[in-house]
Parts: structure tokens; sequence; C-alpha cells
């Protein structure tokens, strides 16, 4: 299997979610504006998508991963969807009492990360219903995860990788004909979340059917949980939960800071976190989707040279396109935030206030993609305990970054907190890798190096001497001139860069890997 292909596959079907998310946050900044009822939807929603993130697609799907690829590459068919029933048994029914417990504790819950809510007229009350109104999507994204598992094992990426393309067209088509029919408006967007968790796990049932792996639920919970191998996930989940999660717990930290520091502060954080997300998602998320079976089944098969290769091949590839991305995010963070939020009731100070936030998550774009293919290398070798220990320290390093920054910048300490965070998690997961021997460098790394600072500066002169050229806030009356020059911009950035390394003799297939190379 080419894995560049798949990693390319995996990321262009990103893009699209992508686009249609930040379609869907510019409909939410258009429409609803920086206001504290849109903070009051954005700390609700924030609830149930830190499960998704912690348990669903984090904990559950790095524990869940490796033991189910180790099992196919047993070759017992029958092992194997017992131990996919009795998972998907586990996760529902467990699933079903959280969800219900989050509508009850929903007031507690909305308070402790977001007490300055109570501050604002109607705000907190408002975070409490759509709170009560969104917890039961944990439920419904945790199966999509479940399914997304098993399909990522059986190298079907495509269908994962769509669906939350779903979640955004909920979310567009709620805020454009649901918006009218709701008191407050902002309701529809909660209503929308819910609809798309059913679309998102619907689209997984065919995919599933067509391998033969659709699991079925049970009611003997005893049993399932009985299942030596359902044990073996669940203490594996248990450190994992906080090893893949540390910038969602620390997300959650800072939305609690950020409502003290007045209306609009979520809302900037929440923006600039999208527009960040952009790019981890492409990269980050789609080389540690590919890479994480294929690790797992290098492991089971005891090919250590193949496993550090796969590593190395990822890291290179994440330098190659994350460094650009950071320089880009930097330069360009006022143009971007308004070529895809400044409209309607965004105005310019929340232009300029979330371009602040931006260029500090710029700061560790390249951190937060690196663990995305760092963390795989522990849990391909199913230890969770290593990235536990590490993921206390950083979260420790946060908070402690936060009483420094946010003093000093504001809730763009915030983002610059997780920023710095970010980079020290990457660098202390590479550190234990090349100490237990799993990860070796391959030669070439400092010509590579060498090359890629040859061309991040030639981007940077660029972008340094353009940006400044126009009056981005002035625009928003020329949306589409507007449009031209930031996509134009983006376009001539990528053409230099990507034709710089050119001229210095990258190729790209050099990166071209398929699985089971050494």
């Amino acid at each position: 299997m080419n894995l560049l292909r798949s990693a390319a596959t995996v990321s262009g079907l990103t893009l699209l979610s992508r686009i249609t998310g930040l379609i869907r946050e510019n409909l939410t900044a258009t429409i609803f504006g920086a206001s504290a009822l849109t903070d009051a939807f954005f700390v609700a929603f924030r609830l149930p998508n830190l499960l998704r993130r912690m348990f669903a697609e984090g904990a559950f799907s790095q524990a869940f991963v490796p033991i189910l690829a180790a099992a196919r590459e047993g070759g017992d068919d029958a092992s194997m969807h017992r131990l996919v029933d009795h998972v998907a048994t586990v996760l529902f029914w467990v699933l079903v009492a959280v969800s219900a417990l989050g509508v009850v504790a929903a007031p507690a819950l909305v308070w402790a990360m977001a007490s300055g809510l109570a501050a604002e007229p109607g705000a907190f009350e408002a975070g409490v219903v759509m709170t009560r109104w969104m917890f039961p999507y944990i439920l419904l994204i945790s199966m999509v995860a479940l399914a997304a598992g098993v399909l990522n094992t059986w190298r079907q990426f495509a269908v994962p990788a769509f669906t939350p393309v779903l979640l955004n067209l909920s979310f567009i088509g709620a805020a454009l004909f649901l918006s009218p029919r709701f008191d407050p408006p902002i309701y529809a967007l909660a209503a929308g979340v819910v609809a798309g968790g059913v679309a998102q796990l619907a689209l997984q049932v065919p995919a599933l059917l067509r391998i033969g792996m659709l699991p079925r639920i049970g009611l003997d919970l005893k049993a399932a949980v009985a299942d030596p191998q359902v044990r073996r996930i669940v203490r594996q989940m248990g450190p994992a939960v906080l090893a893949v999660s540390v910038a969602q717990v620390s997300l959650i930290v800072n939305t609690h800071i950020a409502s003290r520091l007045g209306p609009g502060a979520v809302s900037w954080v929440s923006f600039g976190d999208r527009l960040m997300e952009f790019p981890t998602a492409l990269l980050g998320v789609a080389l540690g989707t590919v890479l994480l079976p294929s690790l797992a089944r290098a492991n089971a098969a005891g090919r250590g040279d193949e496993y550090a290769a796969l590593l190395d091949w990822g890291l290179r590839l994440a330098a190659l396109l994350a460094l650009p991305c950071m320089v880009g995010l930097a330069l360009m963070a006022e143009p971007l935030t308004a070529l895809l939020f400044h409209y309607g009731r965004f105005d310019a100070q929340d232009l300029q206030m979330t371009g602040r936030a931006v260029l500090a998550y710029s700061v560790g774009l390249l951190g937060l993609i690196a663990v995305k293919i760092l963390a795989p290398g522990f849990y391909g070798k199913q230890d969770v305990r290593t990235p536990f220990r590490i993921a206390l320290v950083v979260l420790a390093v946060t908070q402690a970054l936060n009483v420094a920054f946010v003093p000093a910048f504001g809730h763009a300490g915030l983002a610059l907190s997780i920023s710095v965070a970010a980079t020290v998690n990457a660098a202390l997961l590479l550190a234990g890798l090349m100490r237990r021997g799993i990860y070796r460098p391959q030669p070439g790394w400092l010509a590579f190096g060498a090359k890629l600072a040859v061309a991040l500066v030639v981007l940077a002169a660029l972008l340094a001497v353009a940006v400044p050229r126009f009056d981005w806030v002035a625009m928003k009356a020329e949306p589409l001139t507007r449009a031209a020059l930031v996509l134009g911009l983006v376009g001539a950035g990528a053409a230099l860069y990507l034709g710089t390394l050119a001229a210095l003799g990258l190729r790209p297939r050099q990166f071209v890997r398929r699985s089971g190379d050494s």
C-alpha cells in the first residue's frame, strides 16, 4: 500500500472537511458575531467535543486500533468479530450512561468550565440548555470512532475521513435555515450538532457491511466486560485519556480563563483555534491515521527497522509541510482571519483580537502536528504509560505558562501557552522514542533541514513584504478583491516555497513509501 497516496487521500478528504468547517465558522461569525450567546454555544459544544477528542478519537482509538490490528494479523476471524462486538457493546451502554449524566449535570459543568458566563444575562442559561441538547452527541460520535478504527485497520480510510463533512453541512444548514425558527437563534447550531452526529453514524453502516464487520450491540454488558481483550483496551485507555488530550484539557481550562476576560474572548480563541486546526488536521490527523495501523502491524510482525523508518517518513513529511504553514499563519494572521470571518457582525476589533490568537497558535503548529506522529510511535507498541507521564508534565507546563502569558498578552496568551506546551510535548515524545531505540533518524536530515531553511526564508521574505501593503480591514467592503489577494498570496507563497525546494533538488518521489518498505 502506498502510504503517501493513502495520506494524500485522507488529507484531501480532510481538506474538504476543513473547508466546510471554515464555511460553518464563517457563517457563525457573520450571523451571530462574537457575542456572549456565541460564547455560550462554544462553551456548550466544547464539553461533548472534549469528550469526543479524549475518549472517542483519542484514547479509545489509540488503545483499540493496535489490539485490533494484532488480532487481524493473527488471522482468527471469530476472535476478531467477537472483540469488535464486545467493544461496541461496552462503549454503547457506558456512553448512554455518560450522556444521561451529562444532561443532568449540565449546570455544574457549564459553571465549572465558564463561570464568567454568569455575568452576562441569559448566556449561562443558554449554555446549560445547549449543553443538554448536545451531550448525547458523544454517544453518536464514539460509535463513529469505533467504526473508523475498524475501517482504518482494514485500510479503508476514505469514509472515516469524509465523515466530518456531514457535521459541517448540518451546521451550515442549521445556521442558514433553522436559526430564524429558534429563540435565541443560536440554539439552531445545537440542533445541527445532533443532526450531524446521526448523519455521521449512518454513513459508517454501509462501509462496515461491505467488509463484513458491522458490530452487534448486545444486552449482556457483563459478558462483554469479561472479555480479556476488552479489559486490556480499557486499561490502555486510562492513561491514554490524558496523554492524547493534553491540548484539549488545556483548552477547557483556557475557556474558563477566557470567559473571565470579557465578552468575545472565548469566541476569539475559538475562531483562532479553528484556523489553526486547518493545517493540523490536514497534516497531523492524516499522517497519524495512516501511520498507526501500519506501525501496529510492523510491531506485531517484529519489523523494528520498518517501524523506525515509518516514523522518520512521517516526521520528514510533517516538517516539509508544517513549517511553511507556521510561517504563513504567523505572517498572514490578519488577512487569513479577515478572509474567513470579517463579515456581518464580526467587526474590526473581532478581526484584530482573533488575528492575535492565530499568531500565537502559529508558534506551536509544528509541535501540534508532530505529536500526532510521535504519540502513535508509543501506541503502536501498546505503550501508553510513557505518553501519559509526558502529558502530566506538559499539562503543568501549560498552566504555568498561562500565569506568565495571560497578564501580558490577554486571550492571545492562552493560545501561546498551548503552542509552547505542544512544542515541549513533541520534544519529550521524540526524546523518549530515541532513548528507547524505537526511533532512529535516517541519514540525510542535515541536508534536508538546510534546504527547508532556505525555502522558508524565501517564503517569509515574500510575505513580509507583500502582506503589509494592503489594508485588510478596509477591504471588508470589497470581499471578492480581498479573497483574490489572500488566495493569490497563498498560491504565490506555496509556488515559491515548492519551487525553491525543487531548485535545491528535493523531489516528491523521495516521499513515496509503501507499507512493508524497510
